[in-house]
């Protein structure tokens, strides 16, 4: 099989860098950044996560090949900031981000130990032997 084994997708090697940053010489206030051993998911979270930041005017990023482990994002911001801090700024938002609903998840798992069995109401209406349905009302009521 021509892949490569499982665990060169995610294990650095010996003197391997995770992140290399690349400035461009043509484009103004821009930067092309090597991320290696990662993938889509975290391409594309970081891409959002610039997007949404008032000081960037272009963000994207490329997976080159399916079969390296690596993606390139480009950032231009609009010269209030430099390229590599304003990705240290969203990878920053985007570790809180994470936290924050870590912490919403295993709260909400707490709550169902705390009440035992889960009532099966799939629409959230508060009545699990859904008594509103018999009683006439349309799912618009609630």
């Amino acid at each position: 099989m021509n892949a490569p084994p499982r665990y060169e997708l995610y294990v650095l090697e010996d003197g391997e860098r995770p992140v290399e940053v690349i400035e461009d010489t043509k484009i103004p206030n821009a930067a092309t950044i090597k991320v290696v051993k990662q993938d889509h998911t975290l391409g594309n979270l970081i891409r959002a996560q610039l997007l949404s930041m008032p000081q960037i005017l272009f963000a994207g990023y490329k997976v080159p090949h399916p079969l390296q482990p690596y993606f390139l994002i480009k950032i231009q911001t609009d010269g209030t900031i430099t390229p590599t801090a304003i990705l240290e700024q969203a990878c920053t938002k985007l570790i809180g981000t994470m936290v924050t609903l870590e912490n919403k998840f295993k709260r909400e798992f707490s709550f169902k130990d705390v009440g035992g069995v889960v009532a099966d109401d799939p629409y959230g209406t508060g009545a699990a032997g859904g008594s509103e349905w018999a009683q006439g009302k349309d799912y618009l009521d609630f």
